[in-house]
């Protein structure tokens, strides 16, 4: 199950509905960047702090291809349970409704799976990366999310993101106003959900949503509620967001830009009198391993890298081991907490397993299924 994009890169890469990097949610103003901390080694050089997951490939790229889904879905579940049993963090799940460009090939639905993938489980955690606010009502969502944190046992993470690609809203007839827009509809969102699961009732008078004396029971297993990841690296508006409401963070970017990044979230964070250090900061990269970095860079599929800035075989865990170890070690520097990856090779499950034997250090493992 290889990841890749059907249909021609150029289309992918000259859409006019593809965000620009860096600005998934919003134009971007001019900070300098701070310094962060440099990453602890053990004696070996292993990654001894930064979590490690797993980004399935659910078929927004076409990667599932038009085959039997009842046995993509099978291989996706595969993947879920090597995750729960290496002592992977986290299973991530995007939330989209058309592959990329718009095919016939299988794309299956995020909550679904999350549920699906919460019962198949027992450790590993499941989440969404992230959620689209304009596919479901925010009071639904909070909803669900309460059930499906209780069909796993209290091993949810939320993510939701204001959405960017018009391809899902156009097929499923749903309105995608403009980005500001979209982002006030997160601001609303995101206050509708952290209320619902902390509040005996609701009542919201929003300029896009409205609730009346809402109650929302149960309200989910973790305490004090479930954790809330806003995803989006825009400067003056979404990092801000997280800053006030988030409970974590993700940012598509090279270490060189999460360090950018995350200086200006430490600065909304001062400016808002929040803990920096208390907002759990993720990204994303792509794996690949091979006998040498030539051979790596090589086999990275046509458009597997279109949504990264730049070049991601110059800073993806892409390489030998030795070149894998150190570039994980430049994430953990600039500050990265947990690392949603995609694993790309003909045999996904070998490399999930070569990789936590070479890099997940002490595995919190599962037993078997």
């Amino acid at each position: 199950m290889l990841f890749r994009f059907v249909g021609p890169i150029d289309r992918i890469l000259e859409a006019d509905w593809l965000p620009a990097h860096g600005e998934t949610a919003e134009r971007l103003d001019d900070t300098d960047p701070k310094e962060q901390p440099m990453a602890h080694q053990n004696g070996k050089g292993s990654i001894v702090e930064m979590k490690h997951s797993v980004f399935l490939p659910t078929g927004f790229g076409g990667e599932l291809g038009t085959a039997d889904p009842v046995a993509a879905f099978e291989a996706l579940s595969t993947l879920v349970r090597i995750a729960d049993e290496e002592g992977f963090e986290t299973a991530w799940i995007l939330d989209h409704l058309q592959t990329v460009p718009p095919s016939q090939a299988n794309l299956f639905e995020c909550w679904t799976l999350v549920t699906a993938f919460l019962r198949d489980t027992t450790r590993l955690r499941i989440g969404q990366m992230v959620t689209g606010n304009g596919y479901r009502n925010p009071a639904l969502q909070a909803k669900m999310a309460s059930t499906a944190d209780v069909i796993g046992q209290g091993r949810l993470t939320f993510g939701i993101g204001a959405g960017w690609y018009e391809p899902d809203y156009v097929a499923f007839g749903y309105e995608f106003p403009d980005t500001p827009t979209r982002l006030r509809q997160l601001r609303e969102a995101v206050q509708i959900i952290l209320s619902l699961w902390t509040e005996d009732e609701t009542t919201f008078d929003g300029a896009h949503y409205q609730l009346r004396g809402a109650a929302n029971q149960p309200k989910g297993v973790q305490q004090p509620h479930i954790p809330m990841l806003i995803a989006g690296g825009g400067e003056k508006v979404t990092l801000k967001l997280v800053a006030e409401f988030g409970d974590a963070c993700n940012i598509l970017e090279s270490p060189e830009g999460l360090e950018r990044k995350f200086a200006i979230l430490r600065e909304h964070c001062e400016r808002v009198g929040r803990d920096y250090d208390a907002i759990h900061r993720t990204a994303a990269s792509i794996c690949i391993i091979a006998d040498t970095d030539d051979e790596a860079r090589a086999a990275l599929p046509d458009g597997a890298g279109a949504l990264f800035p730049g070049d991601v075989r110059e800073y993806g865990l892409i390489g030998t081991p030795d070149t894998v170890r150190e570039r994980l070690a430049a994430y953990e520097a600039a500050g990265v907490d947990e690392l949603a990856i995609s694993f790309v090779a003909a045999d996904q499950p070998a490399l999930m397993r070569r990789y936590a034997a070479e890099f997940i250090a002490v595995p919190a493992r599962a037993p078997a299924r």
